[in-house]
């Protein structure tokens, strides 16, 4: 049956969505965002050691491609502070800032992980990505965070930050030579960093970012402040990027792999976070695989216009849909406002201090920290609790190859998880006084039965727990001196394996060589299928129907209960 035209284009359903007021409030919500978009992209590329109108580029074409193949029309797609974070932090290693190779090998690294997104969305693996829990994710996120509000502390104030690949060294060292402060440069960064917040407290309604963005170019012009030694963002080419196709070199390819993925997968989280929040207020649906598609697409689209990799942002995403967004109408028109600067309003931009960027960064990405999120980990469980804060030191220590930091907490995360597998809840039940039976040991009661016992196991039964099923049980079967029958209430047991068939039908062998029963209550019926296709099912059938705990003690004790003449 073929796809629906907008199941594969997702910009035809826009019309329905649109009304006199709506498209009124998609244009003006564009040129909101446009007024944050441009000094944001122009900051962001100086996280990832590019040139500023890398910044620009990846905020055009990709921009457009994100909203049309996307399913949250209020996401806006182009550079964003981790992403380009990451990007730098990777290819320092690999080749020095300011060359033509670092450049190149940033455009590979857009298009390698664009092909990662869009190849989770095709093959509809979006799944995949929930293997990050949020602890360790959020664990990242402030780390990642602090190190990039840490990382312009040196700019903002005038100082020069080493890049040798040790993060903490590098920072210590910069401070130690606090007496090459330029102090032009520090009332410019701090300038605009108390203009910013001020404008938030007073007039959040203002486009405070244009505006100290505005203000300060101007003002470095009048008082010369590039001609005495301040860094400013100096040429931006005029015009349209250049399309082209990105050079792939394999053994660049193979070392970036890594961090490719990392990028595919942090980023996403950080527009699936958007879309999640603003489809709940909305009320309109969204679909993961097919953001990974708009997004994979975005990223292929900003390596053929020579840009580094894009994501949501969740800060213009949050302010398109505040002034109005409906539908990706929006990030045309912010597009639409990018293509205006780069062909009429770049040679404006020459003298805008490079501190003024960095308040700008300092201002955008202090949002991200939350610090009471590992608070609330460590309240919900030890085990979480552990992963947010391992996954928050290893992301500092790394630093600024952040990649690994994340790596470390999704690795630590599948090792939570098959741990916690491995080592599901076990409970020994009695009769309560409200006529259920619930955990013997907890609650002080009494096994149902000299020779009954009845086990809760509350897991699949797989490889993965089987050899707990099998302790738990022989336990069960030592439980009391004269036990005949374990009654295996299975209600938990919502699959089983052929690891998990196997050590059963071991089990059923042990209990009758030692005058012993397995019994069973509350199997599921994707269960039952399973064992119906094993020959075992012959052996455990007769006793392997009870529906409720009380149906199975009733039949199983009548015959116990007989006198032996009568067995």
């Amino acid at each position: 049956m073929p796809l629906p035209p907008e199941r594969l284009f997702p910009f035809l359903a826009w019309p329905r969505q649109w009304s006199g007021s709506s498209i009124r409030g998609d244009i003006l919500a564009g040129i909101t965002v446009a007024l944050v978009m441009v000094p944001q992209s122009l900051a962001y590329t100086q996280l990832g050691s590019l040139p500023p109108h890398i910044g620009l580029y990846a905020a055009l074409l990709p921009t457009v491609v994100g909203a049309l193949f996307g399913s949250c029309g209020q996401l806006s797609t182009g550079p964003v502070a981790l992403t380009s974070l990451l990007t730098g932090a990777s290819l320092l290693p690999l080749a020095r800032p300011d060359t033509p190779e670092f450049l190149a090998l940033a455009i590979l690294l857009a298009l390698m992980s664009g092909l990662i997104q869009l190849a989770l969305g095709l093959f509809r693996l979006g799944w995949l990505l929930n293997l990050l829990s949020h602890p360790v994710l959020m664990g990242f996120l402030n780390a990642a965070a602090l190190v990039i509000c840490l990382s312009q502390v040196p700019p903002l104030i005038g100082l020069s930050l080493a890049q040798s690949g040790q993060f903490l060294t590098d920072l210590v060292r910069a401070f130690q030579r606090a007496d090459g402060l330029h102090a032009a440069s520090a009332a410019f960064g701090l300038g605009a960093l108390a203009a910013l917040l001020l404008l938030r407290r007073l007039a959040p309604r203002w486009p405070g970012v244009l505006l100290v963005v505005a203000a300060a170019t101007l003002l470095a012009s009048l008082t010369g402040f590039a001609a005495n030694g301040g860094p400013v963002v100096g040429s931006i080419p005029t015009g349209l990027p250049p399309l082209a196709l990105p050079a792939v070199d394999l053994q660049a390819a193979a070392s970036l792999l890594p961090t490719a993925f990392v990028i595919a997968l942090v980023s996403f989280m950080e527009a699936a976070s958007s879309a999640k929040i603003i489809s709940g207020r909305t009320r309109q649906p969204w679909d993961q695989n097919q953001e990974l598609i708009g997004q994979g697409l975005a990223k292929i689209v900003a390596s053929f216009t020579g840009s580094l990799p894009v994501s949501s942002s969740f800060s213009r995403s949050a302010l398109n849909y505040a002034a109005g967004a409906r539908t990706g109408l929006s990030s045309l028109v912010s597009a639409l406002m990018v293509l205006l600067t780069l062909l009429y309003f770049t040679p404006l931009l020459w003298h805008l201090p490079k501190p003024v960027l960095a308040a700008v960064i300092l201002l955008a990405v202090a949002n991200l920290l939350d610090f009471s999120a590992l608070a609330r980990a460590w309240k919900t469980s030890r085990d979480d609790g552990f992963a947010a804060t391992l996954t928050f030191c290893a992301t500092l220590a790394f630093a600024p190859n952040i990649q690994n930091g994340i790596l470390t907490g999704l690795l630590l995360s599948l090792a939570l998880m098959v741990y916690r597998g491995m080592s599901p809840r076990v409970a020994l039940l009695g009769l309560h006084e409200d006529g259920t039976y619930r955990d013997l040991e907890r609650f002080g009661l009494r096994h149902p039965h000299p020779q009954l016992v009845i086990l809760r196991f509350d897991s699949p039964l797989s490889f993965v727990t089987a050899a707990t099923f099998e302790d738990a049980m022989l336990r069960a079967a030592r439980a009391q001196p004269d036990v005949r029958i374990v009654l295996v209430s299975a209600a938990g047991i919502n699959d089983i394996d052929a690891t998990g068939l196997h050590v059963l039908r071991g089990l059923v062998d042990r209990f009758r060589s030692q005058g012993q029963a397995i019994a069973f209550c509350g199997l599921k019926k994707q269960v039952i299928d399973t064992m119906q296709r094993d020959p075992l099912w012959v052996a455990l059938e007769p006793r392997a129907g009870f529906r409720t705990e009380q149906q199975a003690v009733a039949t199983l004790l009548a015959p116990l209960e007989q006198p032996e003449s009568m067995r």
